[in-house]
């Protein structure tokens, strides 16, 4: 996927929409904004999913930009892949979507 810096303001905006549409990853975005960074066995349990369901769905959160993540290794040597949500404003108004419209380079049709 391309770097946010890089993607046009509709395609951007499509793939917010399109990671946010899932109340898996609402849930995701929502304990890491309340609880800070977590490990994905921690925040597995904590939201009560499977750990691949929720890689499946931070995949596509990062994907999106919404979340980042970062592999550290703990104090007894185990390899820990925390994630943090990363700070974003979404404006979702009749205008703003508007002006996205004409830069969007995805194409449904093919």
């Amino acid at each position: 996927m391309k770097r946010e810096t890089e993607q046009r303001d509709g395609d951007r905006l499509l793939a917010t929409l399109a990671a946010l549409s899932n109340p898996h990853r609402l849930r995701i975005v929502a304990a890491l904004a309340a609880g800070g960074r977590n490990y994905v066995s921690q925040l597995a349990r904590e939201i009560g999913i499977s750990r691949p369901l929720l890689h499946l769905h931070l995949q596509k959160l990062e994907e999106a930009g919404l979340v980042v993540s970062q592999m550290e290794l703990s104090a007894d040597g185990k390899a820990l892949n925390f994630f943090d949500v990363t700070p974003f404003d979404v404006a979702l108004t009749p205008a703003a979507i508007a002006a996205a419209a004409p830069t969007l380079t995805i194409n449904p049709e093919k």
